[in-house]
């Protein structure tokens, strides 16, 4: 048993019901600093105060930041017995698969940031969805040759990709778990089986999703029974996960890929009778987790980590801080127009490179050296040296043994996804970022009892332009590119920051917004997940709206840009490991930071 830590208790009898351990688990709440942050629960004035203090969770030994109480009860109570991070990951999972199903889930995938203490080592691990063998490059066009209209190709069978996340999680246990395997499933059975409380991000989900949700019939049976959608604070128990998450308590991940689940999900798939799909029985026993090397830059002096290709993340946010570095942010400040004047031409630049040269490095070349050489990158941040913003961005030409002939793409990516930041007692820390793609992903619901993802619409509609290809064209067991954005920052060799957020193509400017609050302005992790939105991806500079950015609105605008005030979705889970472990979720979501 852990030495008992007591921050703040933050539940309230609605939640007591539904986050209480089982007596026999021997874990009582107040064996954990909380951070409750549902929005459907009322607060104790000791938890505002706390908040308005800017006072992040604090712990000794572990801790754990997902986007639902649920879930980190699931990883906190697996930490506490001893587990590692994956272990509580696993836990964490499979419950935010139930609760949080719009998000995330095991029809999904994920990519997966490992340090393992012992060896001082960081992997990456590339659970991404692929494309079927039958995925051609017209795929998403219409019979003119034009791409059809996004949600056309969300909704239905063409839309799914190979699910990776079930592989992953098997995979990542394999190599760094410790606690036995069935156990990490016992509170998401119990909740599927006696029911979970559905939180306010559900509900307004499946609100605001619901005419895309009624057109497929198991869906709507579910996420909206009797016509009535489901609500906040109410009770809801699935079976069907219930029975799919014991089998993949027993025999493990292999159920996905063959066997009856993995006909289950083919038959949902080819059976859509507006657009069916071509994933194939073969499709499914031909998945691979993949290992990637993991992409890593200084910055100041911290090493920023992330996932290489097919993520577009690392490289990305490696790119923008390159250029910044040369500047002392530090000393302009946070409010400073003139700050965000340079982290937004700077992300334009990179995002310039992006569309062009990143893709799934197993299927075209991606010049990541060159990208992230250090001259080239000093002769991009050359176009910062100005008052006013750069007039027009051009992708660079970064030096690369091959010839490159792309033509640039801008996929869409939507809102959606979850992420995960654990680290455990024994100093292995994890950051994972887990989707299903758009919010409810391809609609479909299978018989199992979870949805599969619309991850193919995150490749280029189009496949050539002006007699160029693009490197994010849709090809047979390609997996498409990402902006999701796992991080671990290290400081003199050691794991300091976990970082990761939801978000789209949002995710690079989120975290990279939080690794400039915590280096160059000093901020704690629960002001840095807090702090208000400004990104600029493309040429319109959004600032978050409600906030103190827009004071910095009249100020951009003077310097060229076009300016909108927008609501932003982040979810930013944040864990600082430097003496006690300190840990925050961002408010705009229902995350919630445990700590033991």
């Amino acid at each position: 048993m852990i030495q008992k830590i007591i921050i703040f208790l933050l539940i309230s009898n609605v939640t007591l019901n539904a986050l209480a351990f089982q007596k026999s688990d021997g874990v009582k709440p107040e064996n954990f600093a909380i951070e409750n942050k549902n929005t459907n629960e009322p607060h104790v004035s000791g938890l505002k105060k706390l908040r308005q203090k800017g006072l992040p969770v604090t712990a000794r030994n572990w801790m754990v930041v997902t986007a639902n109480s649920q879930a980190s009860k699931a990883a906190a109570k697996i930490l506490d017995q001893g587990g590692t991070a994956v272990d509580a990951m696993v836990a964490a999972q499979i419950v935010l698969g139930l609760v949080e199903p719009e998000s995330s889930g095991l029809g999904g995938g994920a990519f997966l940031l490992y340090y393992d203490n012992n060896k001082k080592k960081l992997t990456s691990l590339d659970g991404r969805e692929t494309a079927p063998s039958k995925a051609t490059a017209s795929m998403f066009l219409d019979d003119k040759g034009n791409p059809v209209r996004f949600m056309d190709a969300v909704i239905g069978g063409k839309s799914v990709g190979v699910p990776g996340t079930p592989a992953l999680l098997e995979d990542a246990y394999s190599r760094w778990g410790k606690i036995s395997w069935p156990l990490l499933f016992e509170e998401g059975i119990r909740l599927a089986d006696h029911g979970f409380i559905v939180s306010q991000k559900l509900s307004s989900s499946v609100k605001k999703q619901l005419s895309s949700i009624k057109k497929v019939t198991r869906t709507k049976d579910y996420f909206i029974p009797n016509n009535l959608p489901i609500k906040s604070g109410q009770m809801l128990s699935n079976a069907a996960y219930a029975e799919t998450i014991r089998k993949f308590s027993k025999y493990g991940a292999e159920i996905f890929y063959s066997g009856e689940i993995a006909d289950d999900i083919i038959a949902t798939v080819q059976g859509h009778n507006q657009n069916p799909g071509v994933l194939s029985k073969n499709d499914l026993s031909s998945y691979k987790v993949k290992e990637r090397e993991p992409v890593c830059a200084f910055y100041r002096d911290h090493k920023v980590c992330g996932m290489g290709p097919p993520s577009s993340g690392a490289l990305t946010i490696s790119q923008i801080l390159g250029m910044i570095e040369n500047f002392d942010l530090s000393e302009l400040g946070r409010n400073n127009p003139e700050s965000w004047r340079i982290i937004g031409d700077a992300s334009r630049l990179a995002f310039a490179d992006r569309s062009l040269y990143m893709a799934d490095s197993d299927f075209v070349s991606v010049p990541i050296e060159g990208l992230l050489d250090k001259k080239y990158i000093k002769n991009r941040a050359k176009q910062l040296e100005r008052k006013m913003s750069i007039p027009v961005i051009n992708p660079g030409r970064p030096n690369t043994k091959s010839s490159l002939t792309y033509s640039q793409d801008i996929s869409i990516e939507f809102p959606s996804t979850s992420h995960i930041s654990i680290v455990d007692t024994y100093g292995n820390a994890l950051s994972m970022t887990t989707t299903i793609e758009s919010a409810f992903g391809s609609r479909l619901m299978t018989k199992s009892g979870f949805l599969l993802n619309n991850e193919l619409t995150d490749f280029s509609f189009v496949s050539h332009s002006d007699g160029k290809v693009v490197a994010n064209r849709i090809e047979p067991g390609k997996r498409p590119r990402s902006s999701m954005s796992p991080t671990i920052i290290f400081q003199k060799n050691k794991p300091i920051y976990i970082i990761g957020s939801p978000g789209g193509s949002n995710i690079i400017g989120y975290v990279l917004s939080a690794i400039i609050a915590l280096i160059d302005w000093d901020m704690n992790v629960r002001q840095a997940v807090s702090a208000p939105h400004a990104i600029n991806k493309f040429g319109t500079y959004n600032l978050e709206k409600n906030t103190t950015m827009i004071n910095i609105k009249k100020p951009l605008e003077k310097m060229g840009y076009k300016v909108e005030l927008s609501k932003f979705f982040s979810g930013l889970n944040i864990i600082k490991i430097k003496g006690n472990i300190s840990g925050a979720s961002d408010p705009r979501r229902e995350g919630v930071a445990i700590g033991g």
